[in-house]
């Protein structure tokens, strides 16, 4: 099989074992040149793995890989680049301290006469930044830019090394809307003259979207791979999870309570100007907006994470003092669910101990962990998460595993407000229809929730209510049930900076 082969990558019967347990049992894949190949399946189905393997970047135990009919023997990241994969995967491999172009040539800097070309480096930066229309200064310093912008360097060096094939991890899960759109472009872009694609995601719309193959594992075992035409997002599902999904979620028809929370004047020089916001015992308010909108800020600032921010705040209908802390914010009943659980839990410790960490155990001063466990365990259920998981360091459990952890340990702070962050970024759609059902469960039992979400269709399902956010102001406050709660129409406010801040009726 030569360069010019119909397939970029094949492989045949390839296995991988990890202390013991099978992560995939004999994969059976062929990859055609210039393809979209989307590898899809619920966290734990062993789509990393198997990406691994293809890229090279896992030796197979059993079974081969080819590259361009070339076997790959795998481990080695060097052979995969001398055949023209280039990977790309969620911890990026930038260096801060470097410019942007510096970062592109990392490795393979151009010289002349034994001495550092730099005018033929900046000649090469603005060809690759025209031909894929990527608008990155050559001099920025890498810390100073953005998750996508990153990736945006990631891809352009595998470019310059001649990559015929870019595979992709999880590439749009740090990702907002318009730096989504803005990768898309790009990969369309490398597609069009002639570049191999393969990416793992979790985002069904955009598997569908973009792919021109799509392959589903589950337990390990490659299920399907069938051309694009032959799927539809409710078979898709099946196939992943084993059974039919339906709605992810729906939310609840149990009446609102009396007013938990009500903030008014809510301000941070630069970011939010003058806005106000009530829940209901029982109600789930969801926040969208566009990068930069100003919806998490706006979450931080009620959780005292922004100590600069200022603004009037009721609970239960009594003033209290603005937060400036996090655990000001909770003593009074808030608690914020953050987007990123690698910083949010301890992932060496089990679940159990991340439930109770920061939390007073109980006026006893000798631990029992049979009374902490059955806690954790009983918190952990009504999130449908597994009590045998919590025995587990938590960076051996799924995405999915992690955020039901990570809403059991401020779930069990017992408050009456919850702010949660992204709560399905990351997870599978089967962990997806768990975390957000269990939200409304949350909800039925009184719980005042703000979620915000990049997946709007998510936050539609179970909200009572949608604010939309613009440029540091919320520009619509849409009630379920009305004409404008719809997709279509909240993403045309997102980007309208002139709307109305009252209420639709």
């Amino acid at each position: 099989m030569n360069d010019t082969s119909e397939h970029a990558i094949v492989a045949r019967g390839a296995r991988k074992v990890f202390g013991g347990s099978v992560a995939v049992h004999g994969a059976d894949l062929e990859i055609r040149t210039g393809e979209v190949h989307a590898l899809v399946g619920e966290n734990g189905a062993g789509k990393s793995t198997l990406l691994g393997l293809l890229s090279g970047r896992l030796a197979a135990d059993r079974g081969t890989v080819e590259v361009f009919g070339h076997r790959l023997h795998g481990g080695d990241p060097r052979e995969s680049r001398a055949h023209g994969l280039i990977a790309v995967y969620q911890e990026l491999t930038m260096v801060p301290t470097l410019s942007a172009e510096a970062n592109v040539f990392l490795g393979q800097v151009r010289t002349r006469r034994g001495l550092l070309d730099r005018h033929a480096m900046r000649l090469r930066y603005d060809e690759l930044s025209a031909e894929l229309d990527i608008r990155i200064p050559p001099t920025a310093p890498a810390r100073d830019l953005s998750v996508s912008q990153q990736q945006m360097l990631e891809i352009m060096r595998g470019v310059q090394s001649d990559g015929r094939i870019l595979v992709l991890d999880e590439p749009t899960a740090a990702l907002a809307e318009q730096e989504r759109a803005t990768l898309y472009r790009v990969l369309r872009t490398l597609t069009a003259r002639g570049t191999t694609i393969v990416f793992v995601s979790h985002n069904l719309d955009e598997v569908l979207d973009l792919s021109d193959t799509i392959t589903v594992l589950r337990d390990g075992h490659v299920v399907r791979s069938a051309p694009r035409a032959r799927w539809t997002r409710p078979v898709l599902i099946e196939h992943m999870v084993g059974r039919s999904v339906d709605r992810l979620a729906e939310r609840g028809t149990h009446p609102l309570g009396d007013e938990v929370l009500a903030a008014e004047g809510v301000s941070l020089p630069g970011v939010l100007d003058d806005i106000s916001v009530t829940v209901r015992a029982g109600e789930i308010v969801g926040l969208w907006g566009l990068v930069g909108s100003g919806r998490t800020t706006f979450l931080r600032s009620l959780a005292g994470a922004e100590p600069g921010s200022s603004g009037h705040l009721r609970l239960r209908g009594a003033a209290r003092d603005w937060p400036r802390s996090v655990r000001h914010a909770m003593r009074a009943g808030v608690v914020m669910v953050p987007e990123s659980r690698k910083q949010a839990l301890v992932l060496g410790m089990d679940g159990t101990g991340n439930y109770w960490l920061g939390r007073a155990r109980g006026r006893s001063p000798f631990l029992d962990r049979r009374a902490e466990t059955a806690d954790a365990g009983d918190t952990g259920e009504f999130f449908a998460l597994d009590r045998s998981r919590l025995g587990a360091p938590v960076r051996r459990l799924s995405g999915g595993n992690q955020q039901k952890v990570l809403l059991a340990k401020w779930a069990g702070h017992r408050p009456d407000v919850f702010l949660i962050d992204e709560p399905t970024r990351g997870i599978d759609v089967g962990a997806k229809a768990e975390v957000l059902s269990s939200l409304v469960r949350l909800a039925r039992d009184g719980a005042a929730i703000l979620v915000t979400s990049s997946e709007l269709e998510e936050v539609l399902a179970i909200a009572h209510r949608l604010l939309v956010f613009a440029h540091g102001q919320v520009v619509r406050d849409i009630p379920s049930g009305h004409p404008e709660f719809d997709v279509d129409t909240v993403v045309r406010h997102g980007f309208t900076s002139g709307a109305t801040d009252e209420p639709v009726r």
